[in-house]
């Protein structure tokens, strides 16, 4: 312990306890692919299977809310994919099928994913009408030429219609996405890009930096990027411009205003719990009585999702020699960090079992001590992967499969961009781990 540093209140029996329960529903299918998407998600070929995959989901939501039968959901998203190709009578359907199965907190937080080149006029009122109450919208950037490189199907007019249209509809609690470290810019650039989303008084921004991620056409021809300096100088410029713009950091790439912050984001950051319905959609599960934690994931492709019967969930019990590692990569993210009583609440382990790698990255400057537990310096920010490669599980190596989120430290790459990345770490807003988009 650091000399002066105040010792941090353990709580003596750790128990695992029951977290917050969200959902969150995947509609997998895009007008075209983007080139730099690493996403469950598909380009859209023929007609949409808009009946079919209502219907499927409608199973999915029944099956799995027998799991969790009592417990109310405080958040929904509706992710993708492009969600938003899917009208608002469909979305409506969904919100009626998790409603007959779940119980809904009053407050309860609905986003939906939007694509501004899907999206026709008057839409986002009735999809406010169909129970969204927020709306995260994939505008990227405002250059055109940027948007033709990032294979965008919209215009910069397209997500000013769009913002207009959510204001006038009621839906001010916006997310606007926004990259940075794009093909040909320079810090001018992405303050450009910066300074036109901030135009369209959005609540919360999700700034995140354009990175080459496996199986993608970029990552077979990548484009020219900017060096690592040049996208940090980016960073860096637009953050200062953001604080004097009233909006605060509290996750590696999630801008908020006061009271806007992402509340289904934030039970992925804490470890809470969700239940992943769609395609491809994973989920995770406390049974505190069992001392148990599972993970779950559905069929990827949209075709074997349709035709899956219950038993296609695949389900993964989250040993405990991996938790540390699972709640870490989402907690350390948080601009505030954790406190010992969720760390210990959330995985059911004690506190003291992860004290010395937390001292460790104390003493090398990547965290800070605060009076009930840890958060990330500023220097542990920004270098997020050798801050989590130190909770690495010690365990041979082997294959988890795809419901799992946890490599482990011998088969850690020697760069660990695998485990988080600014892009795959704060994409859209939601917990990259689990494959979901936000």
């Amino acid at each position: 312990m650091p000399r002066g540093a105040a010792a941090i209140n353990i709580p003596a029996m750790p128990a695992l306890a029951t977290p917050p329960l969200a959902l969150y529903v995947h509609f997998p299918w895009c007008v075209r692919k983007c080139p730099y998407c690493d996403f469950n998600s598909y380009t859209l070929k023929g007609e949409l299977p808009q009946g079919a995959y209502l219907e499927r989901l409608r199973q999915d939501i029944a099956a799995q809310a027998r799991t969790v039968e009592g417990r109310s959901i405080v958040s929904v998203f509706l992710g993708g994919g492009t969600p938003s190709l899917f009208p608002p009578q469909a979305i409506g359907r969904v919100l009626e099928s998790a409603r007959a199965q779940l119980p809904l907190a009053a407050d309860a937080e609905v986003t939906l994913e939007a694509n501004p080149g899907t999206i026709e006029r008057g839409r986002f009122a009735e999809y406010r009408a169909a129970g969204v109450t927020r709306v995260s919208l994939g505008a990227q950037s405002f250059n055109p030429q940027a948007l033709a490189a990032l294979g965008r199907i919209h215009s910069p007019a397209d997500t000013r219609v769009a913002a207009e249209e959510l204001h006038a509809a009621g839906l001010a609690n916006f997310n606007l996405d926004l990259m940075y470290a794009l093909p040909g810019q320079d810090p001018a650039g992405a303050l450009q890009d910066l300074a036109e989303a901030l135009a369209l008084s959005p609540a919360h921004l999700s700034h995140y930096q354009l990175t080459l991620e496996p199986g993608t056409a970029f990552a077979a021809q990548p484009p020219p990027l900017p060096d690592e300096d040049a996208a940090w100088a980016m960073l860096a410029a637009c953050a200062e411009r953001l604080e004097a713009g009233g909006f605060e950091q509290y996750e590696v790439s999630a801008w908020s205003r006061p009271g806007a912050r992402c509340r289904h984001n934030l039970n992925y950051w804490t470890f809470g719990d969700y239940l992943g319905v769609g395609a491809g959609a994973h989920g995770k599960l406390s049974f505190a009585s069992e001392l148990r934690i599972e993970r779950t994931t559905q069929p990827r492709e949209p075709r074997r999702y349709l035709t899956a019967a219950d038993a296609g969930l695949a389900r993964r019990a989250v040993a405990p020699a991996e938790r540390p590692f699972e709640f870490m990569l989402n907690a350390l993210r948080l601009s505030a960090g954790f406190d010992a009583g969720l760390f210990a609440a959330r995985t059911g382990l004690p506190f003291e079992q992860v004290a010395p790698q937390l001292e460790s990255q104390e003493r090398r400057g990547l965290l800070l001590r605060t009076r009930s537990g840890y958060r990330p310096s500023p220097l542990g920010l920004r270098f997020l992967n050798d801050l989590l490669v130190e909770f690495l599980p010690e365990m041979p190596e082997k294959s988890y499969g795809s419901a799992s989120s946890a490599p482990t430290r011998h088969g850690a790459p020697g760069h660990a961009k695998s485990l988080y990345s600014q892009a795959s770490g704060g994409t859209t807003e939601n917990e990259r781990i689990t494959s979901q988009s936000g």
